[in-house]
């Protein structure tokens, strides 16, 4: 897979889809939607949509195959929505994302909560298009819906996100800080994963082989996306940095330390790409994890 193309691809799906929503929404909701879907990003979740979806059939993505690009997007919805939440006043107050002012600065608070309201029933309804692009069948266009949809809720994204504010100022073990790191972060890149496998026809044991990747290779991020905090300026990161120390966040390196940190995050990645050795068709999501371990943003 050549990154960079599939992004271009992936941006251009974004755009295609959050343009059938703004058409009938009111633009005071319309505007912030698009600020916030289409600012800048690594798209690490379309990213190992498409992977698995070419794990599973051993063959890179054709340009016919403009729905599989759709598919991707959902995860990136509910990823976006997320960041606008995060950053609200009365949850870890940001201004900054992505070098850019945040949204609730741009546009209120009121549009901001609106706007990552609407991402939500968007990212379902684009699994469904993308499904019938696809060609899959009902059930498994169901099964695509259900995993994206249990990954975002109380069990996974913002169930962790209550979790990760509620440990602020704590003490927590490893096994705890991990917890909180499967619904906050990692969840959703596994269902990145399961959905693409999903939409390729994967079975049973594939499909939680990928998913068991997923959740290790999130992990993995998520150590690494603390790591950063420490040691990443805000003009590299495009967010102000020393944020979670500030906020009192409980965080890979302050359980495990800087160097244990980097140890951990380095056993999280090898770990995932253990569990793509039954694939001979996973190049992508192996170049996918060095992505996430070695990055610096």
């Amino acid at each position: 897979m050549d990154f960079e193309r599939a992004r271009e691809k992936v941006n251009r799906a974004l755009e295609a889809c959050i343009s059938e929503e703004l058409r009938v929404a009111p633009s005071s909701i319309a505007a912030p939607i698009e600020y916030a879907v289409l600012s800048p990003g690594k798209r690490i979740r379309p990213l190992l949509v498409i992977a698995s979806w070419e794990a599973v059939r051993g063959e890179s993505v054709e340009d016919t195959k403009p729905a599989l690009y759709r598919l991707a997007c959902a995860p990136e919805l509910v990823h976006a929505y997320s960041l606008i939440h995060d950053d609200l006043p009365c949850m870890d107050d940001d201004n900054l994302r992505r070098g850019r002012p945040t949204v609730h600065v741009s546009f209120g608070v009121r549009a901001a909560i609106l706007a990552g309201a609407a991402l939500m029933p968007l990212a379902v309804g684009t699994i469904g298009s993308a499904a019938d692009g696809l060609g899959v069948g009902m059930d498994i266009k169901t099964e695509m819906i259900k995993t994206l949809v249990a990954a975002s809720g109380g069990a996974g994204m913002v169930g962790g996100q209550l979790l990760d504010i509620e440990a602020e100022g704590g003490e927590v073990d490893l096994d705890t800080l991990e917890e909180i790191h499967l619904g906050k972060t990692a969840r959703l890149l596994s269902a990145s994963c399961v959905i693409g496998a999903l939409a390729a026809g994967a079975g049973p044991d594939v499909l939680e082989r990928l998913a068991n990747y997923g959740l290790k290779v999130g992990l993995a991020f998520q150590a690494i996306d603390d790591i950063l905090d420490v040691i990443g300026s805000t003009e590299k990161l495009g967010k102000f940095g020393g944020r979670d120390q500030v906020l009192g966040k409980v965080t890979t390196p302050s359980v495990l330390g800087l160097s244990g940190a980097k140890e951990r995050a380095t056993q999280l990645g090898n770990e995932a790409m253990a569990e793509l050795d039954f694939l001979p068709g996973s190049e992508g999501l192996h170049r996918i994890t060095h992505l996430i371990l070695d990055r610096d943003r």
